[in-house]
């Protein structure tokens, strides 16, 4: 069977749905639905290990927000977009504790940028809470590290960060990153954010080591964005969409793992990742958007 490939926990239950019978009922997961700030919000519940079996995904809590009315600029579509993102990851995380966001990904290639570019765009106040304490003392501490890839540096991305939560000491890390979609349509337009952690470079085709509990002694929420598809996961598709028989798996991937964005790849992750990132803000701090602007201009 043709394996298709996705980092959404909403695309990983659609395509269990796709392959099974219709009265099958998909054991240990729970999905639900709501919308904040006019924005589609998914909720995907991985209860057991029959539910982490089924989905190719670890226990846990993935929540998918739909931006695709996002470029259509509307009234507040950025506002709207940051307040649903924050909202969504502030009901996640711990609310008390200093913070660790690790911008995972390679800042040199457009569609692993999400995450070095997000951090640009978080507030950093660590560093003034120690220095000046009374002045910021409403303040919640939040360090930032760009990891860089290991080509570059030499160093995972799990042991960078592990040396850094060993000596910063995080209550929780939020790490950023790109991700793959199955579906054109999801690929710039959709967040997803979970408390399961997350395994640098998905979705580029580079797995490494993952960043999670287990690896990093404390809490990981991940914050992803994709912006890829694999291009034999969409060849498949609309194969399948054209009423093609069997697919010959092998052939369709041709020993190559290319992937698919959209044109404006560019454009489109600058924006997200400045929503991200100001989410986050939104998320760990007391502030309005305005209050985020002047900080961090």
């Amino acid at each position: 069977m043709f394996i298709k490939r996705t980092d959404l926990a909403l695309e990983a239950r659609e395509l269990w749905q796709e392959s099974a019978e219709r009265t099958t009922r998909l054991q240990g997961v729970k999905a639900a639905k709501q919308k904040q700030e006019g924005y589609p919000v998914t909720r995907v519940d991985i209860l057991d290990r029959r539910g982490a079996e089924a989905l190719g995904k670890p226990q846990g809590t993935y929540l998918t927000i739909d931006l695709s009315t996002f470029w259509q600029r509307k009234a507040d579509f950025f506002e709207r977009a940051v307040r649903a993102v924050g909202g969504q990851l502030k009901a996640l995380v711990p609310a008390e504790g200093p913070v660790l966001v690790v911008g995972l990904g390679n800042d040199a290639m457009t569609p692993d940028a999400v995450g070095p570019l997000t951090a640009g765009h978080v507030l950093i106040t660590r560093h003034l809470i120690s220095a000046m304490p009374k002045q910021f003392a409403g303040f919640r501490p939040v360090a930032v590290q760009r990891t860089g890839v290991l080509g570059t540096t030499g160093v995972e991305s799990a042991e960078a960060v592990r040396g850094l939560v060993a000596e910063v000491q995080p209550a929780f890390v939020i790490a950023v990153d790109a991700l793959a979609s199955r579906r054109v349509g999801r690929v710039c337009a959709t967040v997803q954010i979970s408390d399961t952690g997350i395994a640098p470079g998905s979705g580029v085709g580079n797995h490494r080591a993952a960043l999670d509990r287990e690896t990093l002694g404390v809490p990981v929420f991940a914050v992803g964005v994709p912006t890829v598809v694999d291009a034999a996961t969409l060849a498949a598709d609309l194969l399948e969409a054209s009423g093609a028989g069997e697919i010959d798996e092998e052939k369709l991937r041709g020993g190559r793992g290319l992937m698919v964005t959209t044109r404006d790849i560019d454009a489109q992750v600058r924006d997200l990742a400045k929503v991200v990132g100001y989410g986050i803000n939104w998320a760990l701090q007391d502030l309005e958007i305005e209050e985020m602007n002047a900080l961090l201009s």
